[in-house]
């Protein structure tokens, strides 16, 4: 926490303040300005318009207040700094000597010639790129002060004695929401950038930025729905979830596809995928380059996946034995009908596969042995190191939440989303508030964005029950889950499983993955990827990137098995292809969707997908 204490040079810097520097920052058109800030005002009016009428119709409830529990938690790190005089004075004094320093720093800056010196051991940030962050006094003042100030009041919240981990990781967490938000890269007169861009177009930036804010809040009916791409260039079918294929089922809970062959001959154990229903499952069929599903076509599987409802008021009480009914176990009828194989091998996306190990462990109970291989793609099934989504689970969270899905029957999509959002905020929210409503930009079209912004509702009872049993009592590791009755038991699991973690996933960390390869009873292949929960899964042969680990068996640590792993260079998928085929690599002719037995009901990506929330 000390940043006081030594200085770098600046090379770039060297030359001291050069006062023509401002010249960017005067206004030429005072009127003009003024002219446009009334027209920003005006927009940003209709956004409050957009915003408060929903809420005034009814149509608008926020029982959630995430302002109470960040208030409650912080205070019980303020607690224990102001709890005895010595501690609190030292708090001050690392700080103030911090501000100190940076003071000194920026007179010299005033001075011509003089070296302009900052603290060496700053953070580095991508928010604070631009030149004037360091060659602007004022800004490289704002600039240091904000890193200082930030990384003080997570170290306040880190070193707070005498609190539980669940409260620590919440209070830093909240620290760490609170620094994003106050960043001085986030207000049109502490970005230089922005500032720099109003002062030249004499804020027509900002009368473009309220504009675009209104339609944010419209499109959310109430609620800011933040884009971060250009979501008009997407089509489902067209350019995005474009690999062929037919939809041979449905039932009220999934439609089941089944795509075009693209070779010969095919792997005669048919590969079913479950992915999360969390978000939408064209994640794995983004587009013919990053398409996992077209890949998978093309080495010969015949693939079904299931594409699961975004439920409504109606679905409010389908649970996870419905999930797995009406889901995963009429998806294998099906795969039996249209192929007439009863085992299959299969792949869980995220909490797709925590279902689908849930699944497996009911199956063994019943001596179902359909399900032949098992591939995991970042699942958790043991939660005790579940990562920062962890910050939204208590007792008192989860009762208001449960309060806030039996008045509609799901939990809206935008919730769940905004909570993801969160988890990286000074990555998928402060950027595009700047690019979007400061700058007035249009964003780009890009499709995993474009992905991450198509969410999806959650069934009551469904949610409910994940939340509850996974994150907050960790039941499925510990054998203490029942489903249809029965106390379900991981170990019972003997399949093989492939199970594959990212080296930078917040939302399922590979330590978490790690022990929860440990609780299934048999072989289990644990591979680790570079990138994170969506990277390291999408990561297609041809574009060469990233890396994966491999080694033997999966017992201690992670850093115990991480010491002599191997590592190989690119993608993964050629190793799990492998992997697959030495489980069974008989080969048969190709199959079309549905066989003899089933109709197709409509194309591949089928009518649920195209649910919007």
């Amino acid at each position: 926490m000390n940043f006081s204490g030594q200085s770098s040079r600046s090379g770039a810097e060297s030359a001291g303040f050069d006062a023509k520097t401002l010249e960017a920052y005067m206004v030429k058109d005072p009127q003009a300005l003024a002219l446009n800030l009334a027209r920003a005002v005006e927009n940003f009016g209709k956004a409050a318009t957009e915003w408060l009428g929903p809420r005034e119709r009814g149509e608008v409830i926020d029982p959630l207040d995430p302002v109470t529990e960040m208030v409650k938690t912080l205070s019980k790190v303020i607690e224990y700094w102001m709890s005895e005089p010595q501690r609190t004075m030292e708090a001050h004094m690392l700080l103030m000597q911090s501000y100190m320093g940076i003071w000194m720093n920026t007179l010299q800056r005033f001075s011509i010639g003089a070296d302009p010196l900052e603290p060496d051991n700053l953070p580095k940030d991508k928010r604070f790129a631009d030149e004037d962050w360091r060659k602007n006094p004022f800004f490289a003042f704002m600039r240091q002060v904000y890193l200082v100030t930030s990384t003080w009041a997570e170290k306040l919240a880190e070193n707070a004695s005498g609190l539980d981990d669940h409260t620590r990781h919440k209070a830093l967490f909240y620290v760490k929401q609170l620094t994003a938000a106050l960043s001085p890269a986030n207000f049109a007169l502490t970005n230089p950038e922005v500032f720099r861009q109003t002062v030249a177009s004499n804020g027509a930036n900002l009368v473009q930025g309220m504009r675009i804010l209104a339609e944010d809040v419209a499109a959310g009916r109430g609620e800011l729905r933040l884009r971060q791409t250009d979501g008009s260039k997407f089509r489902l079918g067209e350019n995005v979830a474009i690999t062929p294929g037919k939809v041979i089922a449905r039932s009220d809970v999934c439609e089941v596809i089944q795509y075009d062959p693209s070779t010969d001959k095919v792997l005669k154990r048919p590969l079913l995928i479950i992915p999360p229903w969390i978000n939408k499952f064209y994640i794995l069929d983004l587009g013919p380059e990053k398409s996992f599903i077209k890949w998978c076509v093309d080495q010969g599987h015949t693939v079904f996946v299931i594409s699961w409802v975004n439920p409504e008021e109606r679905h409010a009480k389908l649970a996870w034995e419905d999930y797995i009914h009406e889901g995963i176990d009429f998806a294998l009828d099906t795969v039996e009908k249209a192929c007439g194989e009863k085992e299959v091998n299969a792949i869980g996306y995220c909490v797709g596969g925590t279902l689908l190990a849930a699944a497996l462990a009911l199956h063994a109970k019943s001596k179902s042995n359909r399900i032949r291989s098992v591939t995991f793609f970042t699942t958790q099934v043991d939660f005790t190191h579940a990562g920062e989504l962890k910050v939204f689970v208590d007792q008192e969270q989860i009762e208001a939440l449960e309060h806030q899905m039996n008045a509609t029957g799901y939990l809206a999509g935008s919730k769940m989303a905004a909570a993801f959002n969160m988890l990286r905020a000074s990555e998928l929210i402060w950027p595009y508030v700047v690019s979007n409503y400061l700058k007035g930009e249009e964003p780009t079209p890009f499709d995993l964005l474009y992905w991450n912004s198509d969410s999806t509702r959650m069934t009551a009872a469904n949610h409910a029950f994940y939340l509850r049993n996974c994150y907050l009592e960790n039941r499925l590791s510990k054998g203490e889950m029942v489903l249809a009755g029965q106390k379900l038991s991981l170990a019972d699991v003997k399949i093989p499983v492939y199970s594959l973690a990212a080296k930078e996933d917040h939302i399922a960390p590979a330590r978490s993955v790690f022990l929860g390869c440990q609780s299934f009873g048999g072989d289990v292949t644990y591979v680790l990827s570079g990138s994170g929960h969506i990277a390291g899964v999408v990561n297609p042969p041809a574009k060469k990137k990233y890396q994966y680990w491999t080694n033997g068996q999966v017992t201690g640590t992670l850093e115990d098995w991480m010491k002599d792993a191997k590592e190989t260079a690119g993608s993964w998928w050629p190793h799990w292809q492998a992997w697959i085929e030495k489980q069974d690599n008989q080969r048969v002719e190709a199959r079309v969707p549905g066989g003899d037995r089933l109709n197709a009901l409509c194309d591949a990506p089928g009518e649920y997908v195209r649910v919007k929330s």
